[in-house]
């Protein structure tokens, strides 16, 4: 697979992101993927994901998956 241009999506914050508004960003509109930043590192990596594994992710932070701990 091909890495995607993205330097000219339009990315959005979570609505969870709170107060500090420090989170998670997506891109809609990229081909096959489901690109995810780090909203304090902009200019970091992204890592993309399937729609199959991003359905798959959100459905386990929803079931509390990943609350190691809490």
């Amino acid at each position: 697979m091909s890495v995607p241009d993205l330097s000219r999506v339009n990315w959005r914050k979570s609505t969870f992101s709170g107060e500090t508004g420090d989170c998670v960003e997506v891109a809609d509109g990229v081909p096959g993927v489901l690109p995810v930043r780090d909203s304090k590192d902009r200019l970091g990596p992204s890592l993309l994901f399937t729609s199959e594994a991003w359905v798959a992710f959100v459905a386990g932070v929803r079931a509390g998956d990943f609350c190691a701990g809490v």
